[in-house]
């Protein structure tokens, strides 16, 4: 699976509190793509019982620059997290080009929608974005989740819901 999103909206972050469980405030940018492996135990509808997936999460650069490359990334992935900050609506806004990005290189594949950092907002914002998301997000992803790396708010839950999704879809 791969994370895209924009630029400092917490990919890194998500991952790092999912496969080691910490959080860390120093914000370190991406270069490139960095992959991290995490196996997980799912328990599987199709084959009734319970299956071990290791998982490749790959972290791909937000900047701008690297958008041209991130098609090669993208191919290979059966679902990808996009992330946004909803501290930064913009990058909200712009989930609709990953998600198309991503569509058009993998039109089978799975994607879920975390709108991270939502420690940072109250209510009432968080409340506008997720509609927002939802809107821009329409049929292309399979959920909208609200996450948090600082507190660990449905960061498990993305990552298990798009492993399970790939590995009972395919």
């Amino acid at each position: 699976m791969c994370m895209v999103g924009d630029f400092g909206v917490g990919k890194t972050s998500l991952i790092r509190r999912f496969v080691d469980g910490q959080f860390s405030d120093q914000y370190l940018s991406t270069v490139g793509v960095k992959i991290s492996r995490k196996t997980v135990e799912l328990e599987s509808a199709k084959q009734q019982k319970t299956v071990t997936a290791q998982l490749l999460i790959w972290d791909l650069e937000g900047h701008t620059k690297f958008k041209g490359i991130a098609p090669t990334y993208l191919q290979g992935a059966s679902g990808v997290l996009i992330v946004a900050d909803v501290s930064r609506p913009e990058t909200v806004e712009r989930t609709i080009e990953h998600l198309q990005l991503y569509s058009s290189v993998n039109p089978k594949g799975f994607a879920i929608v975390a709108l991270n950092k939502v420690d940072l907002v109250d209510e009432e914002k968080l409340a506008a974005l997720t509609e927002l998301a939802y809107s821009v997000a329409g049929e292309k992803a399979i959920a909208v989740y609200t996450t948090s790396a600082k507190t660990g708010k449905d960061v498990g839950e993305i990552f298990h819901k798009l492993a399970y999704t790939m590995v009972e879809q395919t």
